[in-house]
């Protein structure tokens, strides 16, 4: 009989040793029937992610990426989904049959994925707090979801005006808020938190929630956040990271691995069992 080849795929970013990909992905190999496969977590900064991809053998199916390696990473991709190239920002890395890089962003479908589920609805009115490359792909989200004006507060001008090349493309136009009139801003459909850890727990007690509202916070450790309390003890829905973290890595399994759909079943239930013994 035949071996079957080993096949791997990573996570990268800096840090990584909180991610629970691994976690997600073996659970789906292993529900798959793809024993062979393997899934790990390396760390990498920025200026080693170039290095690492050009040293990776025809062994590797690909590589999930997160901060702050999304935006370098779609630069080293011979070709993008338009999604990708429109938030200038690539999450994931799939190698091709001839040996290349194609880049996608799962955040994309699955931030409008969880949002739908959690009761947003079409045409919103869109708050993003945050400027990095998760505030793009909720650009993108507020774009497919027929916004055609975003709210996105920074705490520096700058961080906006680096947004402003995605929003042209994506077709919407961005409101610019200053960080000290943040609370008003709350008053959206969905408000979406794109910033560190830490970074939005002054705004609990300040946000002024619109009835019918959506929150998603993209921390989920510690989990929940002041301001996801907050919001919870106001009635409005709220989506955490992990929701994410698990709607993103179903697209990243099923172009690894060609299994569709994935096994989202046994990968939800190892993600949840992990991240309860944080």
């Amino acid at each position: 009989m035949t071996p079957v080849p080993a096949r791997r795929a990573a996570v990268c970013g800096k840090p990584i040793g909180h991610s629970l990909s691994p976690v997600i992905h073996s659970a789906g190999f292993a529900a798959a029937g793809l024993l062979t496969w393997s899934y790990t977590a390396i760390e990498c900064a920025e200026a080693e992610l170039a290095g690492l991809v050009a040293g990776l053998g025809p062994e590797w199916a690909g590589l999930s990426l997160t901060m702050p390696l999304k935006e370098v990473g779609l630069t080293l991709a011979a070709a993008a989904s338009p999604v990708a190239a429109a938030t200038g920002a690539a999450n994931t890395l799939v190698r091709r049959p001839d040996g290349s890089w194609f880049a996608d962003n799962t955040d994309v479908p699955g931030m409008v994925r969880v949002l739908t589920d959690a009761g947003l609805k079409a045409s919103p009115a869109v708050t993003v707090l945050g400027g990095g490359g998760t505030a793009r792909a909720a650009l993108a989200a507020a774009a497919r979801f027929g916004a055609d004006e975003v709210t996105v507060v920074t705490r520096r001008p700058q961080a906006r005006a680096e947004l402003a090349p995605a929003a042209a493309a994506l077709g919407v136009t961005i409101r610019g808020v200053d960080w000290a009139d943040a609370p008003a801003a709350f008053d959206a459909d969905a408000v979406i938190s794109t910033v560190p850890k830490g970074a939005a727990d002054a705004l609990a007690a300040a946000a002024r929630w619109r009835p019918g509202s959506v929150l998603f916070d993209a921390i989920y450790d510690p989990w929940p956040t002041p301001l996801a309390a907050a919001a919870a003890a106001h009635g409005v829905p709220v989506v955490s990271g992990l929701d994410l973290l698990l709607a993103q890595a179903l697209s990243q399994f099923e172009q690894f691995t060609g299994v569709v759909p994935a096994p989202e079943g046994p990968m939800r239930a190892a993600l949840t069992a992990a991240a309860a013994v944080r």
